[in-house]
């Protein structure tokens, strides 16, 4: 295996355990150690680097949870590899003449994200600027004088050597030392050859959750098996009335395609986490994890998307309803990967909305998170109703005792109030250190009730104008 750092070719050694992260291998085998080690989870964003590829350019990734075959082929930069000839790189100089530059502990992952920024050309809003920092820490306080050296530099784009760096290494993908194995296939076939051939593999994807295993309980997997490189499995295309979204298809990627399409789930995926997790993070990582408070599910299930699943028998349609079983449990079998999302079309007339509540804006995880669709009779009664839930139960679910309860009434505040009462039929959620069941409970009602002012007199187009911390707050009626 190889790939290019800061502008040099480096083999992989072929020894190498393939969990090895790439932050360990950039520290310890190379001695780059501008790169930092906070939390080890994604969540500071000390460990940022770069990662350039021909399909995507630049993107900022979180080091600490990328295993080292993961960049097979690409090509790395580091804080170490921006200067030319000495000269600073103009992100640099930004932070410099702002005085951004902390403790140095953090400033160096702040400039790689700020790095990404230079050269990205869609910056041309605040909200985007915050959701570009907003993976980064800085343990002094000091955002201010970061946040003007972002504005400084996004979408600058300066004619040097990193605006193209050329093609992608060609090199072998997979790895197999003494007690390990790391395969890539680029065929189904040869996926599905490699799960009947070793029953105890794990399949990887953007492994901004399995890379948890590695960086926080030191888990040596046996075989993991990576599907970034089976045909379609990134693709986001036309399928007869529905739009179908690969089960690799980056987060970021989706967020940039739904913005046109389904703002619906872009206003979610605004506040799902980092830039660096979306960069990595996938769709299908996202449900097959099953996380009850995954925030991908509640919108898929109020836009009743359907799930492909793809095996060595070939593939079946399962409706995402019924594809969570219990706690962290799925529907797929043995051998069975989720492959891609159908998410079928909206009526221009259809309500629409989505919201998270957790303690913070930005990069935390759900209290609870609603998706809901509506749709109205020309008197504006209920006619029909989708509203999936996380943080509500074992699973992300469906609330069809509300469904049932909403239909046939008008879609007023006053007309839904009594419909509310069957979400305590729907769900018994728990106390955890999150959020007491009450709360739950509580927030789950004023949150329908919000969908209903928001949605009341105008269409969810002309909302998606307005800032997103307004949806993703939700709205509080206590």
């Amino acid at each position: 295996m190889q790939f290019v750092l800061n502008g040099r070719v480096v083999q992989i050694p072929e020894n190498l355990s393939p969990t090895t992260t790439l932050l360990q291998f950039l520290r310890e085998h190379r001695q780059l150690t501008g790169t930092k080690e906070g939390c080890a989870e994604g969540d500071c964003g000390a460990c940022t680097v770069v990662i350039w590829d021909s399909k995507q350019g630049w993107r900022a990734i979180n080091a600490c949870l990328l295993l080292i075959p993961m960049v097979a082929g690409k090509r790395v930069q580091t804080v170490e590899g921006l200067q030319t000839d000495g000269k600073l790189h103009p992100v640099q100089e930004a932070m410099v003449r702002n005085m951004g530059s902390q403790c140095g502990f953090c400033t160096p992952g702040f400039v790689m994200t700020l790095f990404e920024a230079c050269y990205r050309e869609d910056l041309d809003d605040s909200s985007k600027l915050d959701d570009q920092i907003a993976g980064n820490l800085c343990r002094c306080t000091g955002y201010r004088p970061i946040q003007q050296a972002a504005k400084e530099v996004a979408g600058l784009q300066p004619t040097d050597r990193f605006t193209s760096p050329g093609d992608d290494v060609d090199t072998h993908l997979d790895q197999i030392t003494a007690h390990q194995a790391w395969f890539a296939p680029t065929r189904w076939e040869t996926l599905f050859a490699l799960l009947r051939a070793n029953k105890e593999a794990r399949i990887i994807a953007g492994g901004t959750d399995l890379g948890l295993d590695v960086t926080q309980k030191h888990v040596a997997f046996p075989c993991l098996i990576s599907v970034e490189q089976l045909p379609g499995i990134q693709s986001i295309v036309r399928d007869n009335n529905a739009w179908s979204i690969g089960a690799g298809a980056a987060l970021t990627d989706v967020e940039s395609w739904a913005a046109d399409h389904l703002p619906m789930l872009a206003r979610m995926l605004r506040f799902f986490g980092a830039r660096q997790i979306k960069h990595r993070a996938t769709v299908g990582g996202n449900l097959c994890n099953a996380s009850p408070i995954g925030d991908l599910a509640p919108v898929l299930l109020a836009l009743d998307a359907t799930v492909i699943l793809a095996g060595p028998d070939g593939e079946r349609r399962l409706p995402l309803r019924d594809f969570f079983l219990d706690y962290r449990q799925t529907a797929l079998k043995p051998s069975e990967l989720l492959a891609r999302v159908l998410v079928p079309d909206l009526a221009p007339s259809d309500k629409v909305g989505t919201y998270k509540v957790s303690r913070r804006r930005e990069l935390d995880i759900s209290q609870v998170s609603g998706g809901f669709w509506v749709q109205l009779d020309e008197n504006g009664v209920v006619t029909d109703a989708r509203m999936g839930f996380g943080g509500m139960a074992a699973t992300p679910a469906r609330a069809t005792g509300l469904e049932q309860a909403l239909r046939g009434r008008p879609w007023t505040p006053e007309g839904i109030s009594s419909a509310l009462a069957a979400l305590a039929e729907d769900f018994t959620p728990m106390d955890d250190a999150r959020a007491s069941a009450w709360y739950r409970t509580k927030v789950a009602e004023n949150l329908v009730r919000g969908f209903v002012e928001e949605t009341q007199n105008c269409q969810f187009a002309a909302l998606s104008d307005r800032p997103m911390s307004t949806f993703a707050e939700g709205t509080s009626h206590d």
